[in-house]
């Protein structure tokens, strides 16, 4: 059996869980509504709370949906009941980002800003303190979404291993490296 996929999902008081004839699962919450199409051979069943996920044979493949759908059932619980935030930090000399509407314009050094559209899911703010590094913090209730939206911020300026400069995420470890050193 699964270790992911055997564990049951808990909803939360507040949270609804509909299943469809076509296994398309939507989840509705305070924080919006989510939804995905379950593979066909993957039952999902929900009674007094909790939803619990089953496979019907051991095949490989079964096997490997049945924790995947497990995960995303979760997170879409999670997300719309919680939600889910991630912060990335600019460490760099004149560094910079700003928020304005859904589009977000960030000065990484180089000859130009770079402006970036945010899906309308995506909640971001942009908060720079005297002498700390600026602060970018999205908000979602799409987990997938908000990880594909901070790995699209972070590849604009990935974060070098000789000074550490560059987008990070917030607790994020860089290996560095000892630079040249004069001979002789």
């Amino acid at each position: 059996m699964s270790r992911i996929g055997k564990l049951p999902i808990t909803l939360p008081a507040n949270v609804d869980l509909t299943v469809a004839a076509d296994n398309l699962v939507t989840v509705k919450g305070p924080k919006g509504t989510l939804s995905t199409l379950v593979d066909r051979d993957i039952t999902v069943a929900s009674e007094d709370g909790t939803i619990t996920v089953n496979r019907p044979t051991e095949q490989k493949r079964h096997k490997a949906l049945h924790g995947l759908y497990r995960s995303l059932i979760n997170n879409m619980v999670v997300g719309v009941s919680e939600g889910f935030r991630e912060s990335l930090e600019l460490i760099g000399v004149g560094y910079k980002a700003t928020v304005a509407g859904n589009t977000l314009e960030l000065s990484l050094g180089y000859s130009h800003n770079i402006f970036l559209a945010l899906p309308a899911e995506v909640k971001a703010t942009a908060v720079t303190e005297k002498g700390k590094a600026p602060l970018i913090t999205l908000e979602s209730n799409d987990k997938q979404l908000i990880g594909q939206v901070a790995a699209k911020i972070r590849s604009l300026r990935k974060v070098e291993p000789y000074k550490g400069k560059g987008v990070r995420f917030v607790g994020e470890v860089v290996r560095r490296k000892a630079g040249k050193t004069a001979s002789k």
